[in-house]
């Protein structure tokens, strides 16, 4: 088993609200990519698109190993979002 990605973004200056990520494939299927809340909020979706867009991210790149996110926002825009995508992508380590 690969050591996940851990990205933390805070503006809160705390963890705030805890994503995992990973890719599952399947001999007979498309890959399917699951995104479950571990702590914090659930019932966000943008926060759920923000981690399924860095995961298909990270494994179109070629790399098979999942991710886990932690996101204390106070601004939970699409636009915020939408940065921290690109921070992410721009930085990438895998």
């Amino acid at each position: 088993m690969k050591i996940p990605f851990l990205v933390i973004v805070t503006q809160i200056g705390c963890m705030g609200t805890i994503l995992a990520a990973k890719k599952d494939e399947s001999v007979f299927s498309d890959p399917t990519y699951n995104v479950s809340g571990l702590f914090g909020k659930r019932d966000e979706p943008l926060l759920l698109a923000c981690a399924r867009q860095l995961i298909e991210h990270i494994s179109g790149s070629g790399s098979a190993r999942s991710l886990v996110i932690s996101l204390g926002l106070k601004d939970h825009s699409q636009g915020t979002l939408k940065d921290i995508i690109a921070a992410v992508i721009e930085n990438r380590l895998w």
